[in-house]
């Protein structure tokens, strides 16, 4: 079977990684960081010109790519590079629930965002909830002819930048029921819609969302009543994609910073990394990256396959193992130059370690991935 790129992938690669290799400096992000935003508008447009957001969906959704390998490819590029930007809560989740549920009047609202003219946020997970997807309680009920919606969202990232926040809601069923779950597109000015904003350890801004009586004519509704599950999962599936092919980027830029720190700090006239006991400690990680690769193309080629799920666990496994060594040992074969913020590893390290958190960690998708085997 044939891994490599194909010429259009491989030339999305080589532009992305040329642009933020020019434009995305230790410096710039951390000025990204500090600012009030947490992104840079200027940068995102920028990328949106060149195609990155429209690699993310599909011909008939108005993109060129969408595929779990277009996925992959944009998103280890992105990680190599620690980019801030919320691509994946724009594009992945946002633009994607829209692409597959909206209606006529909708699905427009893709164009903007792959224009790079919209962002959007994805508010579902709540206090209660952890990874669990199907566990809801906020609530929406029919008043007249408009839904209102009640209830709590936690961690909901790019919910202050955001246009529309997609919120879920429980329509039908009990609290952790896959059924009667539904989607809305909540204006970012609606009344009732509140929000506490608060920077992310790793870059980014998202907020603690409440609904209080936020009314909504029923044309807010993406898809039918209750049945908007399936889809999410898919849309979490695909953004674990994402998380592991950026946490591999990320690793991969460990890795290199490590490997040129050990080449130039010296000790008793000789480079670190000609002692034995570095070299095969590198040696190590070089290996576990290798797997963490193998981990990544396999979880995107599954992405619309049968086993999506089973595949897209056990890679999130492997990838959030290696991916807590990686950071771990580039962090002790620096010493305290990685702890600095500006230093390069500081803010690659903390990606690795936080996007374990997101959609599930390491035990959770080993339990997952033991259930998936025995049923």
């Amino acid at each position: 079977m044939n891994f490599e790129l194909t010429e259009e992938r491989q030339m999305l690669q080589d532009t992305l990684r040329r642009f933020l290799a020019d434009r995305y400096t230790t410096e710039t992000r951390n000025r990204i960081i500090e600012s009030d935003a947490g992104f840079s508008a200027e940068i995102w447009n920028e990328l949106a010109q060149l195609g990155v957001i429209g690699a993310l969906f599909n011909e008939e959704q108005g993109g060129f790519g969408g595929a779990g390998f277009d996925l992959a490819t944009v998103f280890e590029e992105l990680g190599r590079a620690g980019v801030v930007e919320p691509f994946l809560d724009t594009a992945i989740l946002g633009g994607g629930l829209i692409a597959a549920l909206g209606n006529e009047d909708q699905k427009p609202l893709v164009e903007q965002v792959i224009a790079g003219d919209l962002q959007l946020a994805l508010g579902h997970g709540e206090p209660a909830s952890r990874y669990d997807l199907s566990r809801l309680e906020t609530t929406a009920r029919a008043d007249g002819g408009d839904i209102v919606l009640n209830g709590r969202k936690a961690v909901v990232v790019n919910a202050e930048a955001a246009g529309q926040l997609i919120v879920s809601a429980r329509e039908a069923g009990e609290v952790a029921d896959e059924t009667g779950i539904s989607l809305f597109l909540v204006p970012s000015d609606a009344a009732g819609l509140g929000l506490r904003g608060y920077p992310m350890l790793a870059g980014g801004r998202a907020a603690e969302v409440t609904l209080d009586e936020v009314r909504l004519p029923e044309t807010a509704r993406l898809g039918g009543a209750g049945a908007a599950y399936p889809v999410l999962a898919a849309r979490v599936a695909a953004a674990n994609v994402a998380l592991a092919a950026e946490a591999l980027g990320a690793m991969e830029t460990a890795t290199e910073l490590t490997r040129e720190y050990l080449m130039t700090r010296k000790q008793f006239g000789r480079p670190i990394g000609t002692f034995q006991a570095l070299a095969h400690r590198f040696s190590d990680l070089l290996i576990e990256l290798e797997q963490a690769r193998s981990a990544v193309i396999n979880a995107a080629g599954h992405l619309d396959g049968p086993n999506r799920d089973l595949q897209i666990a056990s890679a999130r496994n492997l990838i959030g193992r290696v991916g807590r060594l990686v950071a771990e040992e580039a962090i002790q074969m620096h010493g305290g130059i990685a702890m600095t913020q500006e230093y390069e590893l500081a803010h690659i390290a903390k990606r690795i370690v936080m996007t374990d958190h997101r959609f599930g960690d390491t035990d959770y998708h080993l339990e997952r991935f033991i259930a998936l085997s025995a049923a």
